[in-house]
């Protein structure tokens, strides 16, 4: 299993607008072969110390899967290539990162 955390930083105001865009893509991954988890996550202002500064403008795609492949071939399926092209004017800039389980034991740690 790999995460993948997609950082996607959105022109000023337009955060509602690309989370609709992207509220009706989810389903069409979600059904991709190899997606084990994919949804977006907003920063929540906190009272915590140590949070860093909310950016609200920055939406985080948290996404597991089975494997490599399975996000390569994600990334070019047609929906995707779609998706990208319909919301390129709202976005400013995105990055991935992509981890794999730090534990033998695919990194479950329980508290």
């Amino acid at each position: 299993m790999i995460h993948v955390i997609a950082e996607i930083e959105v022109r000023p105001g337009k955060r509602e607008e690309f989370l609709r865009r992207f509220e009706q893509l989810v389903p069409k991954v979600l059904q991709e072969p190899g997606c084990l988890e994919y949804g977006p996550a907003v920063d929540l202002p906190t009272a915590l110390g140590n949070q860093a500064p909310v950016r609200d403008n920055v939406i985080t795609v948290i996404e597991k899967w089975e494997n490599l492949e399975a996000l390569e071939r994600h990334l070019i399926a047609p929906h995707m290539v779609q998706y990208r092209e319909e919301v390129k004017d709202l976005v400013v800039h995105s990055q991935l990162r992509v981890l794999q389980p730090a534990s033998p034991a695919q990194g479950e740690y329980s508290i």
